[in-house]
């Protein structure tokens, strides 16, 4: 962690931080929100696979949600990540995304990162590419969802990023 990070920590999400997530995904502007009970049920079932930064004061401020894969139980696929406009531009993506990936590699092996991004996401597509460098891994990238498969209007493209082999 950075000393602009220093005032805040990271750990995994309880139920009781669900209601933040929630926020923090509809306050990113990028994000496809889902249901606050969706974040509920997240910070319930997945809390081993997912990350929280906290303020000071324990409020949430940018959070990393993932998910062991059950056909390729070695590979962390990071579903959601979103920080506060008011800690952003300090790494802490980074360090969120860094964090949990040592976590689960401390608990299982873990080969290979996963997630999606839509074309024209230069950010997320930063964060990946430099975790990848961060680790010395490749990154492959592959249409996972195309355009036509989403049922709920337009949407783009949901792009693979798939990173490994990784070494923890």
């Amino acid at each position: 962690m950075t000393a602009a990070q220093a005032d805040l920590r990271i750990d995994s999400p309880s139920m009781e931080d669900g209601a933040a997530l929630w926020r923090l995904a509809k306050e990113s502007g990028t994000l496809d929100l889902n249901s606050s009970y969706s974040y509920l049920l997240w910070c319930r079932d997945f809390a081993a696979t997912s990350a929280v930064a906290r303020a000071e004061g324990g409020e949430p401020v940018g959070f990393v949600t993932g998910y062991v894969r059950p056909e390729d139980p070695q590979t962390l696929l990071v579903w959601q990540v979103a920080v506060d406009a008011a800690h952003r531009g300090r790494g802490l993506a980074a360090a969120l995304l860094d964090g949990l990936a040592s976590r689960v590699a401390a608990e299982r092996p873990l080969t290979a990162v996963e997630t999606t991004i839509t074309p024209g996401n230069t950010a997320s597509e930063r964060l990946f590419t430099s975790f990848a460098d961060r680790h010395g891994a490749t990154v492959t990238r592959e249409v996972l969802f195309g355009a036509g498969l989403f049922p709920d209007g337009p949407h783009d493209p949901e792009v693979l990023y798939r990173i490994g082999p990784l070494a923890f």
